[in-house]
């Protein structure tokens, strides 16, 4: 009976909540957009039926409660959050929302309360590519988020964030001025953003640390724009070859990190030199980009910004050019959960199977609730396509499987 509730919650939910988007390809809901309203609708008016308490906060971060046996220990938070990057696809964030409501699920069918309070917990605004600002909802819902960072502005709309809050019905004063919730349990079951469970045909992973993050989202490099013909090579000041230089330096850095054994990412995740501007026979005088350096050492990724500033002048001598790098954003790499951790690995032994544990190469709410002094940890799903694009995959049957596990660890509490 329990695997039969599980997979048709987990149907009907996925369903549900992925025909709410902006035309394709993928999924597209924005962070404190109408359609990530409608999606949180979805799960509200599930948890309802369910019996479960359903509240909101300042930010609009959605908690359905489902009582425990022992109401005065801390709850145990689950879930993820609903919003997309622009064409994105059906799993990331969706799959820890919709297993969540699976768990509570599974409990109240069961007729058995949990040991402690279950909160289904649906997180506004995780994806920053929306506004330049990390785990926006989670850091609400802690009472972390600044007043300076609630005047970021949305990419598309070049609106703050405070507006576009407010325009659905949250109330940014509140939020800053909060002291957030109790520390307690936060679990979050989410797609991995890699393949290492795929490749190793493993359904899923218990996630021990999340890496951190250094950006410079908002960076450009200013040449001098010429004829493509009369210009000689001595004079040129050209904007692409000057990035390409930066790029081969940090990919050599990058390469030379990891033959250390340390853990690095360095992607260049926008490179925008296709404006009306540029033309066939021109120069470029002109390119954006952004740089994304990621790790679960900040030494390291300290390392890499320095590295990434020297290259910087040495291009700028040799091309005659000028880098406009724009402000830094971060997050700091997390520790999760080993007790949390474990009693979801000894529930999994428990029924037949061996997780391995793994490191997020990603950034995750569970990370915002770790640094706030929270029992904090992830499950992770495999999916073969990636992540943040519209091929992302899971078989459902994987997620099935994991909310499984999660009810008998708790049911045996």
């Amino acid at each position: 009976m329990t695997d039969t509730l599980i997979k048709e919650t987990v149907d009907r939910l996925m369903e549900k909540i992925n025909s709410i988007s902006a035309p394709g390809p993928g999924y597209t809901r924005p962070s404190y957009s109408t359609l990530e309203t409608d999606s949180h609708r979805v799960i509200a008016e599930e948890a309802e039926a369910l019996g479960l308490e359903v509240t909101g906060d300042a930010a609009m971060n959605l908690y359905a409660r489902l009582p425990g046996r022992d109401r005065k220990a801390p709850a145990l938070y689950v879930g993820s959050h609903l919003d997309t990057v622009p064409m994105g696809g059906a799993y990331d964030g969706t799959a820890g929302v919709v297993g969540a409501m699976a768990l509570a699920t599974a409990f109240v069918k069961s007729g058995k309360a949990p040991p402690t309070d279950l909160v289904v917990t649906v997180i506004r605004a995780e994806e920053s590519v929306w506004f330049p600002v990390s785990y926006i909802g989670s850091r609400s819902a802690l009472g972390r988020l600044t007043a300076a960072e609630m005047q970021a502005k949305r990419t598309d709309t070049g609106r703050t964030l405070a507006d576009h809050m407010r325009e659905q019905g949250g109330d940014p004063d509140a939020v800053i001025s909060s002291s957030g919730l109790a520390p307690a349990r936060f679990l979050e079951l989410h797609i991995e953003q890699g393949p290492v469970l795929d490749d190793a045909g493993e359904a899923f992973g218990i996630v021990d640390g999340v890496r951190g993050g250094l950006r410079y989202r908002d960076a450009r490099i200013e040449g001098v724009w010429a004829h493509s013909g009369g210009a000689p090579r001595v004079s040129r000041s050209d904007a692409v070859f000057a990035l390409a230089d930066l790029i081969v330096a940090m990919d050599k850095a990058w390469g030379t990190v990891l033959e250390e054994g340390h853990d690095l990412a360095v992607t260049f995740g926008r490179v925008d030199a296709a404006t009306a501007e540029h033309a066939f026979a021109k120069v470029p005088g002109r390119v954006d980009f952004c740089i994304d350096i990621r790790s679960d050492d900040t030494a390291i990724m300290e390392r890499l910004d320095r590295i990434f500033h020297d290259e910087i002048a040495r291009i700028e001598k040799a091309r005659g050019v000028r880098f406009v790098t724009g402000a830094q954003s971060r997050s700091q790499p997390t520790r999760l959960s080993p007790d949390l951790g474990q009693t979801i690995t000894a529930a999994a032994v428990a029924l037949g199977l061996k997780p391995r544990t793994m490191l997020s190469g990603g950034g995750h709410d569970a990370a915002a609730f770790a640094q706030a002094g929270w029992d904090s940890v992830m499950v992770f799903l495999r999916n073969w396509n990636g992540s943040h694009n519209p091929d992302e995959a899971m078989n459902p049957a994987d997620l099935i499987q994991a909310v499984k596990v999660l009810h008998h660890a708790w049911s045996k509490s």
